[in-house]
């Protein structure tokens, strides 16, 4: 390769670089996805702590493990998903389907008079 060769090329990067740089997105640390992960961690936890204090919970448990489902499937899509850096067209079809998914099941809960 010759010099102008190598210095076209460099060129050519750099104006590559400026270019994307703009279009993209900072990604978080990875400090903030273990953080993210412990919250995700210790909402299971509570899920599964409901199941052994089902009794004295009575009425709030089903609505007390709807709101921690919705919070983990919010977290897990914004973040892992990279949703929050997406379109907002991508949020509104997540969004959709989330609210589909929470009629579906309080409609099957009804059905079968569980509130």
């Amino acid at each position: 390769m010759s010099v102008s060769d190598e210095t076209l090329a460099r060129e050519a990067q750099a104006e590559h670089d400026a270019q994307t740089e703009h279009e993209g997105h900072d990604h978080p640390s990875d400090r903030s996805y273990v953080g993210i992960a412990l919250i995700l961690a210790v909402l299971t936890a509570l899920e599964v702590a409901s199941f052994y204090v089902e009794d004295q919970l009575g009425a709030l448990l089903v609505p007390a493990l709807v709101i921690m489902m919705i919070v983990k499937f919010v977290l897990v899509v914004a973040w892992f998903m990279h949703l929050r850096f997406d379109s907002n067209l991508f949020t509104r079809v997540f969004v959709s389907g989330l609210v589909l998914a929470v009629g579906v099941y309080a409609a099957t809960l009804t059905t079968f008079r569980f509130w």
